[in-house]
């Protein structure tokens, strides 16, 4: 699951990822339909990005960290922001990856298949 406010950002990552045929890929624009999704879609991963309007990323992450399904979904972060203030912030909040945009597919790939291996 992808969880961006940047539709044209959702538009290619989902068009990217699917193309690999291994993944199958919910996007979310609004963080305020996280939860209820997560509960949906039951995903294995959270690509999250940070600045989010209203409800940012590690807000959603501590939403996650504190309900029954969302606090068994490893979070990678995929953020503009590359500071390490932010990315300290973002472990302390239990992400298991953060990854500065633009970034490529492979760096994607590669986070996503550490988180499952993560998850494990």
């Amino acid at each position: 699951m992808v969880v961006d406010d940047e539709e044209d950002f959702l538009k290619i990552i989902k068009l990217n990822l699917e193309k690999i045929n291994k993944y199958e890929i919910r996007t979310v624009k609004n963080t305020k339909e996280t939860l209820s999704c997560v509960h949906r879609f039951k995903p294995d991963v959270i690509l999250l990005d940070i600045l989010m309007p209203k409800i940012g990323g590690i807000e959603v992450c501590q939403m996650l960290n504190n309900d029954p399904v969302g606090r068994r979904i490893p979070i990678i972060i995929l953020s503009a922001l590359d500071k390490d203030a932010d990315k300290l912030r973002a472990y302390r909040a239990g992400v298991v990856d953060y990854l500065v945009k633009p970034v490529e597919k492979e760096e994607i790939v590669a986070a996503i298949e550490k988180a499952l291996e993560f998850r494990k």
